[in-house]
């Protein structure tokens, strides 16, 4: 077992590059079984999450070549089995081996997929959409098995803007007799990478980054080569982290558009920052106003910077709030938060924060990954000594944290315990 040590209150100076997106790359190697033959991801992020869908790939019987970023996946021997619940519950992503090989061989054998525990996360919509393409389910305790004689294009409007089911409904859909459209679609930027890499393969897909995306089915598609966009989510933590210790930290390879409603909310707040094309350079800043957030899918204010956002509320001065609409359960990290002497009060979904408060370090554990990454935050600005507990939370997504953290002067580290 392993805990992170930080001792709080350094500046951060120097420069954070920004690794490849988690939530593509875990799309992206499971959409490489759609091909026949090899395909080539490059800027895959060193996360544990990639490394749990090495072992299910390899579980299918495909051949993987790694050089540092760049993996290849060769579909050549790919055998249809089922997909361990040992397996399966590693990542949420597991899940989207379903649509994959639903849309391959017409047959999946998958048990529920895992996932940090942020709230009822089912797969209804999932499910829903691969019953609308003429496929047929089978749940026995947490196996699924899905069948189809043959898969046949839809209509299919989603009840909520899910980003798991418009990319799983667009695997199933891509090699489907007709044409699909997902109407109410989840509109994230890493959609449209997976679009691409799909398009490249020889799939015909529009309308990704919109609410209506329209599949036109194809007999087979072939390997490709795609690069996984910067991760938005972890140029954004970087970024909230240089609004609280930055001395010019430079957070470099980002796509600044993909953060603009980040940093709107730092505008409102006072934030002092300078953004290039490619990069933005923060500085600590005093007397930061009070705001209020609603969490909302792309582009709105993600639901996945919710809780390193709120350490950041924690020194504004006044009263602000962050009302989660997407998970229930992204409040794991507030009773730590409290205990370290942030001032926070839970009323269902919405966290009232009163600030500024002086945060003091002391033991605390990580519930979930993001959750995880605010308590990273918070003992960074705190007096004295923090230490985490069950950090293999944070290492699931975010790339070399402790490395990249302490080259630009954190004082942190990881410890055997």
């Amino acid at each position: 077992m392993e805990r992170i040590i930080i001792e709080g209150g350094y500046p951060l100076k120097g420069t954070i590059t920004i690794g490849g997106a988690k939530n593509s790359a875990v799309a992206l190697i499971p959409a490489s079984l759609l091909a026949d033959g090899v395909s080539t991801i490059s800027n895959v992020p060193n996360i544990t999450d990639r490394d749990a869908l090495f072992d299910i790939v390899k579980l299918l019987n495909c051949d993987i070549e790694q050089d540092g970023k760049v993996i290849k996946i060769d579909t050549t021997n790919l055998k249809n089995t089922l997909i361990t619940q040992e397996l399966s519950v590693r990542l949420r992503a597991s899940y989207y081996f379903m649509g994959v090989l639903l849309s391959k061989y017409k047959h999946v054998e998958i048990y529920f997929p895992g996932g940090c525990n942020i709230g009822s996360r089912p797969i209804d919509l999932h499910l829903k959409g691969f019953k609308a393409l003429g496929t047929k389910v089978t749940k026995r305790g947490h196996k699924y098995t899905l069948d189809a004689e043959h898969l046949k294009g839809a209509e299919i409007t989603l009840d909520f803007a899910s980003v798991g089911a418009t990319i799983n409904i667009m695997y199933a859909a891509v090699m489907a007799e007709g044409r699909t459209i997902i109407h109410n679609a989840a509109k994230e930027v890493e959609i449209i990478n997976i679009m691409d890499f799909l398009n490249k393969m020889g799939a015909k897909i529009s309308g990704a980054g919109t609410d209506t995306i329209t599949i036109d089915g194809v007999s087979k598609l072939h390997g490709a080569e795609i690069e996984v966009i910067p991760d938005r989510i972890e140029s954004g933590t970087y970024i909230l982290m240089g609004a609280l210790l930055g001395d010019n930290l430079k957070i470099e390879g980002i796509i600044p558009e993909h953060n603009g409603s980040l940093f709107a909310k730092l505008d409102a707040m006072g934030v002092k920052y300078t953004l290039g094309s490619n990069y933005a350079i923060m500085n600590k800043s005093e007397n930061l106003k009070p705001v209020e957030i609603v969490t909302e899918g792309y582009p709105g204010f993600p639901t996945d910077l919710n809780q390193p956002m709120s350490v950041l509320l924690t020194q504004a001065e006044g009263v602000s709030k962050i009302t989660e609409t997407i998970y229930e359960n992204r409040i794991g990290h507030y009773p730590h938060l409290i205990n370290m002497g942030a001032k926070v009060e839970i009323n269902d979904r919405t966290a009232t924060i009163k600030g500024k408060t002086e945060l003091v370090g002391t033991k605390i554990n990580a519930t979930d990954l993001r959750g995880g990454a605010a308590l990273i935050l918070a003992g960074l600005i705190a007096k004295g000594t923090t230490s985490i507990y069950d950090i293999d939370y944070i290492l699931r997504g975010y790339e070399n944290i402790i490395h990249k953290l302490s080259n630009v002067g954190a004082k942190i580290k990881i410890e055997e315990i």
